[in-house]
């Protein structure tokens, strides 16, 4: 694009206070209207097909009109209607900045950055919480404005309005106001709420009436009022339990190699190296600019401006010139103090300097924006005049008349613009985002909860508490043990410092108990209204065919990120401490077999601590096999269903009683020499079961299917390949011959059983096994009841080899029935693999005995 004709420009703020306005505007004299919040559009010459960000239709003709600052295209007509702000204003528009929580870089296609609004054609990052999509040197300018999820300190309001997103909507997405299609595959544009998901053009959103209720989810989500996080300075990736992406790290994605600059002549663009402070220098941080080898110094000084986008008038500013040397000898050369007039001379009459820094000017005066911290202000901001003589007092008697408040609590005489002169130093970017908050000074009582995991099991108190002092060094003084779980082997800090909970934080990452990891995570104090039934999630990125990641990305996105947990970052645990004061939530598990069995085993022994002790159940299955799912009518496995329609699927479900089953495993003496290199577990043992417990062939050929995706659990991706690893290791089998019968003696309900001759022996709770095959059988038989999950009996049932197992699955028979009971005792003559709901080992020599577990899981059952 060629240039065109330059906007005009403002000046300085006037010393008026003004309500959330920005001191430089762009005007555009074609626009016949007020300008734009922050842009500044010059006219264009348009070489290729170029969309209007506003109205999203075609720019016909060759002329537009751009944002020098953020890249905005737009329509002439369309310059008076544009409301989205610019890149560089957006940050002081929100009052209460929320970080962003990205994960590692990936590829998304049609997909656009809110930050330079063009394409995302290189590996990009997302954040992890809401829609906000940014190139990799892009997020250092990127608005911190992610969803307020959480009451933070002493702010307390229950009414939430809508939070716009723009843009990287769907070409099909439909206007709630106007029904007509708003969304682009082509530009940047459209807006999305946040929180209840309502779309809009970017002419409709602002009639939409502000309040948000939550949309269709509002029953199901976790109010962002009811949740009280005290941590303040404490990081929201450790908050929202989101893994720390270290590829992002501030200068790593604009850095350069040295050396870079292209000297060239004079036709060409040189590129130069622009620091913005000291703070830029020390890290190696700068952006890149390119101008034309006869650029004035105030040309270099605007587009230094605009690539950190700042949208102020540049006579504020000014070059100066580094070296090699200088940078390590903080020796400064100004440009402007040469002796000719440097805005008229061109930056390259010398040698190219090997880097560039931008200065703001001293100044006698400052306007500063003051924020209030009560939300009960409509304004966003009021800017204020300060000068040399201004102090905290001077400032709060000035501003607290403009807010509505008349009460002076402060008595600090600190000079505000010598605060101001160091942070120009630092970095103009950081001057120009710099706030001042004005609030009541009331003392707030700083309170993190760290669970730290991994310790011993059935400790006490002091016993965890020295091992902590030991192996972290806590401070007592200001950590104190809150809760313990001994079964979990885990308990609850309480900490009342800032630096002392991140210190902890990290320094457990890297500490071991008896050779055991630790782990730890955030919790949050939550007040839940007695009206409200939030869903607590539970994700295992693992399971199955390894959607579980995506899956955690779109519930924290249609959720309270607060209300969704990895299960590999500290189990269920963290998830039931979290809501164990809420009086009534609901649980979807989206996992295996394997998976649920762990959360309700979980769930059993933290029961007794829950205000809600029988939380309902629902199923997402992720896994190979997900009987228990095929069950309770959620399917056979997900195949990439939009999870929005699961969450209104979850809501409507039915709530059905689940039996399940204690089996205590008591060895008579720990076997040596495993079969297959298993080491043995330290008997006795106790394990629940939900679906079905088996012993010989089709343990045996479970635990070969674990050890094959224990070596590549990379190629385990999709249940077809799991399916055709367990087909093989099956062929494998089919010549083999053994007699469980005479390895093992069955007794239920104190009665002996004479076991047929079978190679495998199967308790069965559901009526659902190996992925769907009903094993037991459809035909009636007057010996036993039919079998139902919540009748209090298990099924028992024998194979006689991997072709019956074979047959079974395909549908052409049943297994053999054994016996109907309640209570099963079963002593094992030899080691015998054994499997429970997917998870087998070696069982050494000794008895299992199985028997109810109560009460009964309160499962949902889809419609």
């Amino acid at each position: 694009m060629a240039d065109g004709t330059r906007s005009v420009r403002g000046g300085s703020p006037a010393s008026s206070p003004v309500l959330g306005g920005r001191g430089r505007a762009a005007a555009v004299a074609a626009a016949g209207g007020s300008s734009p919040p922050g842009h500044g559009f010059r006219r264009v010459t348009l070489t290729k097909p170029t969309f209007c960000h506003y109205c999203t239709d075609f720019i016909w003709g060759l002329a537009g009109y751009q944002c020098e600052v953020c890249n905005f295209m737009s329509h002439e007509k369309c310059l008076k209607n544009i409301k989205v702000p610019c890149s560089c204003v957006a940050p002081s528009l929100v009052r209460v900045p929320v970080a962003h929580c990205f994960g590692s870089p990936g590829h998304y296609k049609r997909k656009f950055c809110t930050v330079c609004r063009k394409s995302l054609e290189s590996p990009a990052l997302r954040c992890e919480v809401c829609e906000l999509h940014v190139h990799t040197d892009c997020i250092l300018f990127a608005c911190s404005d992610c969803r307020q999820c959480h009451q933070d300190g002493h702010q307390d309001h229950d009414t939430y309005h809508h939070h716009w997103r723009e843009g990287n909507l769907s070409s099909s997405a439909r206007c709630e106001v106007c029904k007509k299609t708003c969304g682009s595959s082509e530009v940047l544009s459209g807006m999305r709420c946040e929180w209840c998901g309502i779309l809009a053009h970017a002419a409709c959103y602002v009639i939409v009436a502000p309040e948000c209720t939550f949309g269709r989810l509002r029953n199901m989500i976790l109010p962002p009022s009811c949740v009280q996080l005290f941590s303040r300075n404490f990081s929201k990736l450790h908050c929202f339990r989101v893994t720390e992406n270290l590829q992002t790290e501030p200068g790593k994605s604009v850095k350069v190699a040295d050396g870079s600059l292209s000297t060239g002549t004079s036709g060409e663009r040189p590129t130069l190296k622009i620091f913005d402070g000291n703070d830029a220098v020390k890290r190696n941080q700068f952006r890149l600019i390119s101008v034309p080898r006869i650029a004035k110094n105030e040309e270099v000084v605007e587009a230094a401006l605009r690539a950190y986008y700042i949208n102020d008038d540049q006579q504020e500013y000014e070059l100066q010139t580094f070296t090699q040397q200088a940078l390590l000898s903080d020796d400064v050369i100004n440009r402007n103090d040469a002796v000719e007039d440097s805005n008229l001379s061109s930056v390259f009459r010398e040698s190219v300097p090997e880097a560039w820094i931008i200065r703001a000017k001293p100044k006698d005066e400052e306007v500063i924006r003051i924020y209030p911290a009560w939300l009960k202000v409509g304004m966003a901001y009021v800017s204020l005049r300060i000068n040399k003589d201004s102090t905290t007092q001077t400032v709060i008697k000035e501003v607290l008349p403009l807010l509505g408040k008349q009460r002076m609590v402060l008595d600090n005489q600190e000079l505000i613009l010598n605060r101001l002169k160091d942070i120009r130093k630092t970095s103009i970017r950081q001057m120009n985002q710099t706030r001042f908050y004005i609030a009541e000074n009331n003392k707030s009582i700083v309170r993190v909860n760290l669970l730290v995991g991994g310790l011993p099991p059935q400790l006490s108190r002091e016993e965890y508490t020295n091992i902590l002092k030991a192996e972290l060094a806590i401070k007592t003084n200001v950590v104190s043990v809150s809760h313990v779980y001994q079964a979990q082997g885990a308990v609850v800090l309480e900490i009342s410092c800032f630096s002392e909970a991140e210190r902890i934080y990290m320094l457990v990452k890297d500490t071991t108990v008896n050779d055991k990891p630790l782990n730890t995570d955030t919790l949050l104090a939550s007040k839940i209204p007695q009206n409200c039934c939030p869903i607590l999630v539970f994700v295992n990125p693992k399971s199955g065919g390894l959607k579980g990641r995506d899956l955690l990305y779109s519930f924290r996105k249609l959720l309270n990120p607060h209300q969704v947990f990895e299960l590999t970052n500290g189990g269920p645990l963290p998830g039931f401490h979290t809501f164990s004061k809420v009086p009534s939530f609901r649980v979807l598990v989206c996992g295996g077999d394997g998976t649920v069995g762990w959360v309700l085993g979980a769930l059993e022994e933290i029961r007794h601590k829950l205000a809600c002790s029988e939380p309902s159940v629902a199923i997402l299955p992720l896994g190979t096999g997900n009987d228990l799912g095929r069950v309770l009518r959620w399917g056979a496995g997900y195949s990439g269903e939009d999870p929005y329609s699961i969450l209104v699927s979850v809501d409507e479900a039915d709530d059905v009683l689940m039996d399940r089953w204690t089996i205590l495993l008591d060895a008579d003496e720990p076997a040596e020499g495993a079969e297959n290199g298993v080491a043995e577990p330290e008997p006795p043992k106790i394990v629940q079961m939900n679906n079905y417990c088996g012993l010989g062939i089709d343990a045996e050929l479970s635990l070969d299917f674990h050890h094959a995706r224990e070596e590549e659990p990379g190629k385990f991706n999709s249940r077809f390949h799991n399916k055709g690893v367990y087909v093989k290791v099956g062929l494998q089998k089919i010549s083999h011959t053994r007699n469980l019968h005479k390895d093992i003696k069955l007794q239920v309900d104190q009665q002996e059983v004479e076991l047929p001759s079978i190679e495998g022996l199967i308790f069965i709770n559901i009526p659902s096994w190996g992925s769907g095959a009903d094993l037991w059988g459809s035909d009636s038989d007057n010996r036993f009841e039919k079998p139902r999950i919540d009748d209090g009996l298990l099924e028992v049932v024998g194979v006689t080899g991997v072709v019956h197992m074979g047959q079974v699955q395909g549908g052409f028979r049943s297994g053999i029935r054994i016996a109907q009971g309640s209570y099963f005792r079963v002593t094992l003559l030899k080691p015998i693999p054994v499997q429970v709901d997917g998870e087998p080992w070696i069982q050494a020599p000794g008895q299992i005995i199985i028997s109810a577990a109560g009460p009964k899981v309160l499962a949902q059952q889809r419609r």
